[in-house]
């Protein structure tokens, strides 16, 4: 499968670091050398310095012969012209575009299967508004992700010291709690993933990730020992566009919503927009200020200025005066271990939010979803049961999945279930599979059909 990635930013270098080690033959654009030299020393992509909106540049960079094109520049403009030549020069090529003025989504019926016949068109900021929301309703975790129309939760938790779980084996888990169907997919300890077993314990300071339905969504949380208060008072910090739509939506819901916004002409425009919060000039970072807004009855604080250093502080500072969670709107990957092990909270990236739609539709199959654990060690996929496909028509326990691939949840129809191993997967099934980086190619085959061999 080759794939032509436009654009050298952080969107298109964890994109292109996923897909080399699928063994997908990847090519990048970018008018900046210095951008390209990072590709060249460190993955194993082609690269051509130019712009990608432009004709010549694509054919040189073999266009006609491409599987897919990814235009992810931080230009919508870039992204929209090279999908135009795309389509002139090689029809057929799928083509998916990172855009996020808003102007053009207005024109995206027209735009997508007419004149550019874009597949799809990416706003990472309103995918991380959905993680927002997602986060607000279950403040105890650090990852929250739904799958089969809401019906299944993904939830990524840190244990805490005084945990009842901690140094139980997994399979005395199951035994004590048999009536709450739940799987503990993932184990990350000390940023090293493990996919679990039965004799293995979980720990202080792991983050574990866990599948349930939702309506067993409070009671599994109560098993690991998590009780976080439901969230009332929001503040948001630095109220850009981003800022501006989750503000929008958390009016809609029954929350007290407070926003700090350093740019006077902007706390006018907020001031005029949005229906009931209470809009303050002022600096995130100033104590005084947050200690006359009674820090400490803050259930969550929201950091989501351009700059991700004044949120990373932001967050560090409110977390010391009292405020109970935060969220952090980061985009440098190399900060994000480092917010996740000093335990502030959750992290909101438009970068990474992109990344994971991205990767959802380069996946061959019939793929609904796809999202990146902690570390991108591991992947979670939402996927279409073909009727060719190798996990249709056997019990799970006879299926030759690798260790490394597990199979979390099942819908069928409206039913959503935790699987066993009597389960059977039918035709046009929908399923959640978790599996580490190296296995995607060999899940993505049993997907589309059944093999020999696994």
């Amino acid at each position: 499968m080759k794939i032509i990635i436009i654009g050298a930013g952080e969107v298109g270098f964890h994109t292109a670091q996923r897909l080399t080690t699928e063994n997908k033959e990847v090519v990048v654009i970018d008018k900046q050398p210095e951008a390209l030299k990072r590709f060249v020393e460190l993955l194993d992509v082609q690269t051509f310095c130019g712009s990608g909106s432009s004709p010549r540049i694509l054919e040189e960079a073999g266009i006609a012969g491409a599987d897919m094109l990814l235009a992810v520049t931080d230009s919508d403009e870039t992204n929209l012209v090279a999908c135009m030549f795309t389509e002139s020069i090689s029809v057929g090529v799928r083509k998916l575009a990172r855009i996020r003025d808003e102007d053009y989504f207005h024109f995206k019926p027209e735009l997508a299967p007419t004149m550019l016949k874009i597949e799809t068109i990416i706003n990472p900021e309103n995918e991380l508004t959905k993680t927002v929301l997602n986060s607000l309703a279950v403040p105890g975790a650090e990852h929250i992700n739904d799958f089969a129309d809401g019906n299944i939760k993904l939830i990524g938790v840190r244990i805490e010291k005084e945990s009842p779980v901690i140094g139980v084996r997994l399979h005395e888990l199951r035994k004590k709690f048999g009536s709450l169907r739940f799987i503990i997919a993932a184990i990350f300890r000390n940023d090293r993933l493990t996919i679990p077993f039965g004799n293995d314990t979980i720990n202080a300071g792991d983050l574990v990730y866990f599948v349930c339905e939702t309506t067993q969504l409070k009671k599994v949380l109560k098993i690991f020992g998590s009780r976080t208060a439901p969230v009332h008072n929001i503040l948001i910090v630095g109220c850009g566009n981003i800022g501006m739509k989750i503000a929008q939506e958390i009016e809609k819901q029954s929350y007290h919503l407070r926003i700090i916004e350093a740019n006077r002409e902007r706390c006018r425009f907020l001031a005029e927009k949005l229906n009931s919060a209470i809009v303050l000039h002022g600096d995130g970072t100033d104590k005084t200020l947050l200690e006359e807004e009674n820090i400490r009855d803050i259930d969550m604080v929201i950091s989501l200025t351009g700059n991700e250093e004044v949120n990373f502080l932001t967050s560090l500072l409110v977390k010391n005066m009292g405020a109970k969670r935060t969220m952090t709107r980061i985009n440098k990957f190399a900060y994000m271990p480092i917010i996740s092990d000093i335990g502030l909270g959750n992290i909101i990236s438009p970068r990474l939010s992109a990344i994971n739609s991205i990767i959802q539709h380069v996946r061959r199959g019939k793929i609904l979803s796809s999202v990146s654990l902690k570390g991108e060690e591991a992947e979670v996929l939402e996927a279409v049961a073909l009727e060719t496909s190798g996990i249709v028509g056997t019990p799970l326990k006879n299926l030759n999945f690798p260790t490394g691939a597990i199979i979390l949840a099942v819908a069928h129809g409206k039913t959503s279930i935790i699987p066993d191993g009597d389960t059977v997967i039918e035709p046009n099934d929908r399923v959640v599979i978790l599996s580490t980086r190296k296995n995607i190619p060999r899940v993505e085959r049993e997907l589309m059909v059944k093999l020999e061999y696994f």
